[in-house]
């Protein structure tokens, strides 16, 4: 006869086979206080699952997309470091992922619109990033589903690399 778990145990369990997963793809935090580095899949599962709790729970989550300009762009290592050195500036509660073609991702958990434009001129500022492109999306200010807010975080990219380059636009 089959045992079943409570169902604190499964979540346990679960969550368990989940961090030895990122771990053995090398995922992860970089240090006790800085933000998870994922791969794509695994930040839109994230997204998703952050922005049914925060309409559960009543808070924002805010995504940036951010593109570095120049020499670099498109060079994967040169992405993946970059990804690395913000991950170490962001809290523990929030993810970063390389995109396609240069492109960077920010999960930032009860981050609201209006902190977006702080938060990336910390970030920018540190690196030292030449020329950089940016778009920004908030649920629920903006979007009320992660495909949307990737939609337009990605739009808006699009919109600010368009307009030459070192802005950052936000949904509205």
């Amino acid at each position: 006869m089959a045992r079943h778990l409570p169902l604190i145990c499964r979540r346990t369990a679960h969550d368990m086979s989940a961090h030895t997963m990122m771990q053995s793809r090398g995922l992860g935090p970089l240090s006790a206080g800085g933000g998870w580095i994922v791969d794509e899949a695994l930040f839109r599962l994230l997204l998703d699952l952050e922005v049914h709790k925060a309409r559960r729970l009543r808070y924002s989550v805010s995504i940036v997309s951010l593109m570095l300009e120049g020499s670099e762009v498109g060079e994967e290592a040169s992405t993946a470091s970059f990804a690395e050195g913000v991950a170490r500036h962001l809290r523990g509660t929030d993810a970063v992922t390389s995109w396609t073609q240069g492109v960077l991702f920010f999960l930032l958990v009860d981050a609201e619109a209006t902190h977006l434009p702080a938060i990336l001129e910390r970030l920018t500022a540190r690196f030292q990033t030449v020329l950089w492109s940016a778009g920004g999306s908030s649920y629920p200010r903006t979007a009320v589903r992660a495909e949307d807010m990737l939609r337009q975080a990605l739009d808006l990219l699009t919109l600010a690399r368009n307009e030459g380059g070192n802005r950052l636009y936000v949904a509205s």
